[in-house]
């Protein structure tokens, strides 16, 4: 079992523009956390959606569990986010006037073990700004391997 879990979502940080972050505990099952604890979890084609006054993490991905025989898990279900009344009111309001959607960045567990989900309000970006993320990496990247040669 590893230690520290981080199961991000690269696609989102290339697909959003990311406003503000805010890190939601999750309501999980045993056998999901022990599927997490595993590495076995995926969150690339996620997303948040509120259901009343709750916000719930839909499509995430978590394997069924090795072990877990009858009292096994559904690898794709809703599972609801906990986060303050202030923080899910203010998501909520956002998300209805501004037009922006709430996307699942990072998957982990903190020094208690405990699973988390860092998600981020986010604005859709435009096929010119992802040409710009994807020619400021190549830059980057270059200038990597200019430093590592000297």
């Amino acid at each position: 079992m590893l230690k520290t879990i981080n199961i991000l979502n690269k696609r989102a940080r290339f697909d959003y523009e990311i406003i503000e972050k805010f890190t939601a505990g999750i309501v999980l099952a045993g056998t999901e956390i022990k599927s997490i604890r595993l590495g076995k979890a995926n969150i690339t084609e996620s997303f948040c959606e509120f259901s009343g006054t709750e916000l719930f993490a839909i499509n995430t991905y978590i394997e069924e569990y090795a072990f877990g025989n009858q009292f096994n898990h559904k690898a794709r279900s809703e599972r609801k986010l906990l986060l303050n009344k202030r923080e899910l009111k203010g998501l909520a309001k956002s998300v209805q006037a501004k037009g922006l959607t709430i996307v699942p960045l990072k998957l982990f567990t903190n020094e208690k073990g405990m699973a988390k989900l860092e998600i981020g309000l986010c604005k859709g970006k435009k096929t010119y700004d992802k040409r710009e993320s994807l020619k400021e990496q190549d830059t980057k990247r270059e200038l990597d391997r200019i430093k590592k040669s000297f």
